[in-house]
């Protein structure tokens, strides 16, 4: 197989485009194959896959030379076809059907997250090395020193300080200029931070902060600001621990087009006939608010808080970007590469273990309220 991508390689550029496209659309036609030809019944479907049980061992051979793939090959195409066979009560083929559909997921899931998960959680428990059981030394170094608790009370600080400015923010905007004129207008000035990278952000801020000695013309605008009324500049990102709240500042501008997006949906869903019947009642602006409309949106404001509580917990490229953990501005997610670029994989994987440890009483929260939600409907 190898050999033949080389031999593609050396074609020209013009040659290897059909070779490419003609190797998607024979893959394309296995997976149609599988799912829409070779569960059907009938006697013309049962000669179709004796042939591909026959030709495909064949053909195996023929471009690897192994025995053994093509009995291995044989081997998993006679099963599947057995299983094609199996009559469920759902129908001829619906099994492999359903497990066809399952399967590429499923194995991703276990590539993707359950082995890292088991293989992280194990070195955890080892030295930096990975080839000595260590126990409770990893998270203890955590707990123990200045530097390990300071990023674990900074990650705490942003999980409970973003979530709630930008979704307080983003509400209020999405109230404030819902049904005005130039709403969408207004909408694209705050979702457009969104469309940025979290890097991109944090140059763009990096700038904003930037300071020069006094006496020199500040590139920074918040210390051209300080300057025009009269200021000293100051270094923002260097003076702790406020310097962690201005990066938090960050974050909040990013999320806020989130939540006002998805916030200024779930308004515009509250039945129109329960603010009038509230109105009637004499209700105020704020107590219709309160009693009818945050109600209404109470699965949208829980979606919202729980999904930048997350991106909050594993906020890596800000803190990297601005400050790359100095001056005590360090976070989980910065800490686990910075120990591990140092070649201390035992405390690295330990950190991310401590975080998978906090984002998993968010999770479990949503999808119990998800499974409410459903409950009620």
């Amino acid at each position: 197989m190898s050999d033949f991508f080389h031999w593609i390689a050396t074609l020209p550029a013009l040659v290897q485009i059909p070779l490419v496209v003609g190797a998607f659309v024979a893959a394309v036609a296995v997976i149609l194959f599988f799912v829409e030809i070779a569960p059907r019944s009938g006697r013309k479907y049962t000669i179709i896959r004796l042939a591909v049980c026959v030709l495909a061992p064949l053909v195996i051979f023929l471009f690897l030379g192994s025995v053994l793939w093509a009995a291995a090959v044989a081997a998993v195409l006679g099963g599947i076809f057995f299983i094609l066979d199996y009559r469920a009560k759902q129908g001829a083929g619906y099994l492999f059907q359903l497990v066809g559909f399952l399967a590429p997921a499923l194995v991703l899931l276990l590539i993707g997250l359950v082995y890292p998960t088991i293989s992280t959680t194990i070195a955890a428990f080892q030295n930096s090395r990975g080839n000595r059981f260590v126990g409770l030394d990893n998270f203890q170094w955590i707990f123990t020193q200045p530097t390990g608790i300071r990023v674990v009370l900074n990650t705490i600080i942003w999980v409970l300080i973003v979530p709630a400015f930008s979704t307080a923010i983003g509400l209020a905007y999405a109230v404030f200029i819902d049904k005005s004129r130039g709403e969408k207008f207004f909408k694209i000035l705050v979702f457009m931070p969104m469309a940025i990278s979290f890097v991109g952000a944090s140059i763009i801020w990096r700038f904003v902060y930037a300071a020069r000695p006094a006496g020199q013309n500040q590139i920074g605008l918040l210390n051209q600001l300080v300057v025009l009324f009269g200021g000293q500049p100051t270094d923002f990102v260097s003076i702790s621990p406020w310097n962690t709240f201005f990066l938090i500042i960050v974050l909040v501008w990013i999320q806020t087009g989130f939540a006002m997006v998805v916030l200024s949906a779930a308004i515009k869903g509250v039945p129109t006939e329960q603010l009038e019947a509230a109105e009637l009642d004499g209700t105020n602006a704020w107590e219709r608010f309160i009693n009818v409309t945050v109600p209404g949106i109470r699965s949208s404001l829980i979606v919202v808080l729980t999904t930048i509580s997350i991106a909050s917990l594993k906020v890596f490229d800000i803190v990297r970007t601005m400050t790359a953990g100095a001056n005590e501005t360090s976070v989980i997610a910065n800490e686990m590469y910075t120990q591990w670029k140092g070649f201390e994989n035992g405390r690295s994987a330990a950190f991310a273990v401590v975080l998978f440890v906090l984002v998993l009483p968010i999770v479990i929260y949503n999808a119990r309220q998800i499974q409410k939600q459903r409950e009620i409907r």
